[in-house]
């Protein structure tokens, strides 16, 4: 078996900057009887994005848009949009915990991923374990793995294709879900295995495929083969729409995800040869992740919160509606201990900081 060659981060030096930070949020929700989980306006966010993904796919398998090709294009459209919502501002917050105090509640919320294409129990080791414990380490971020097609570490080895990947990286974004719904699963679940990380999730690797399978007939027959036989479109018609789907929210994902820790102003730790990191879990966040766009309340909404990243990273157990309150308390302590806190003002400032480092990292 292969196991997960792990990194150990600096031990604390007495009370430092997360300990103190940890007290102040404490405070903040002490103070204002306030839950850290979700609220009631989550709850509505809830129904608008489950609405907005399933609403659309309903009217296309009924053959709503079987007349206009602009209608028919625009439902896909939106239900792209609607796995966006779903993944983002509904699923994200179940998965980390945070949606509810009550665990029943966010593992039915949390599973909603797996009929809309995903898995939950391979969402969890790639993004709970790996990418918000190593976050941009070589190695062991799986978020920043792209089986060498794209360069994002400087570890990472460069090939000559990779000059030209601040080009090409806009179309590969577009296949992120694509690729989710048919063969990466799979291929997470053998990997996860080998590296015994499926027993933190205390499922066999038979259960997880029979799981998984089942998972992917039911999104398949609901979002392909429906269309197909009772839309009144063609196939091939259909077959455009379900990439245009899958287009959408590829796309969209990776640039809410990759504009948070790729970046120019983004640490990259060389891994030490004894494994032993320089700094803090909590200092390594810091370093390796912004925030963007805080100002823009539809972004906030719609996105679930990911827009303030560092606020996530440190405290990925209290839900997303209240990150631009805790974010003021964030920013005041980093500033208190001498640290970084990295903030893009606008989302497209963000996306050209990340076009540029793309080009770095394919030169450099």
């Amino acid at each position: 078996m292969s196991k997960l060659n792990i990194v150990r981060f600096a031990p604390k030096n007495g009370e430092g900057f997360y300990d103190t930070l940890k007290k102040n949020i404490d405070t903040f929700f002490t103070e204002n009887k306030v839950s850290m989980s979700g609220n009631r306006a989550l709850w509505l966010k809830t129904v608008a994005m489950l609405a907005l993904f399933f609403v659309p796919m309903t009217l296309i398998i009924v053959g709503v848009g079987a007349h206009s090709a602009w209608v028919f294009f625009g439902l896909w459209f939106l239900t792209g949009l609607g796995m966006v919502g779903i993944g983002c501002a509904v699923h994200h917050d179940s998965n980390h915990g945070s949606y509810s105090d009550n665990k029943t509640v966010n593992k039915i919320i949390g599973d909603v991923v797996n009929v809309v294409g995903g898995y939950d129990v391979t969402w969890r080791i790639q993004h709970n374990i790996l990418h918000h414990t190593y976050t941009n380490i070589e190695g062991l971020d799986e978020d920043i793995d792209t089986g060498g097609l794209m360069r994002f570490h400087p570890e990472t080895k460069k090939l000559k294709m990779h000059r030209f990947q601040h080009i090409y990286a806009w179309f590969l974004y577009c296949l992120l879900t694509l690729q989710w719904v048919t063969y990466k699963d799979y291929r997470l679940l053998f990997l996860y295995e080998k590296k015994g990380l499926l027993k933190k999730e205390k499922i066999s690797l038979r259960k997880a495929l029979l799981e998984l399978s089942i998972y992917k007939v039911i999104y398949f027959t609901y979002a392909l083969v429906l269309p197909i036989m009772f839309s009144g479109m063609s196939w091939q018609m259909v077959v455009m729409g379900f990439l245009l789907l899958h287009f959408t929210a590829g796309l969209s994902l990776s640039c809410i995800f990759q504009l948070a820790h790729v970046l120019e102003s983004s640490e990259f730790p060389i891994t030490p040869d004894d494994r032993k990191m320089e700094n803090s879990w909590a200092i390594h966040q810091l370093l390796n992740t912004a925030d963007f766009s805080p100002r823009s309340r539809i972004m906030f909404w719609f996105i679930g919160g990911l827009n303030y990243q560092v606020e996530h990273h440190l405290f990925p157990h209290i839900s997303h509606v209240h990150y631009p309150k805790i974010a003021v308390i964030v920013k005041q302590t980093a500033e208190q201990y001498g640290l970084p806190y990295k903030v893009m003002p606008t989302f497209v400032n963000a996306l050209v900081q990340h076009g540029r480092m793309l080009k770095k990292m394919g030169r450099d």
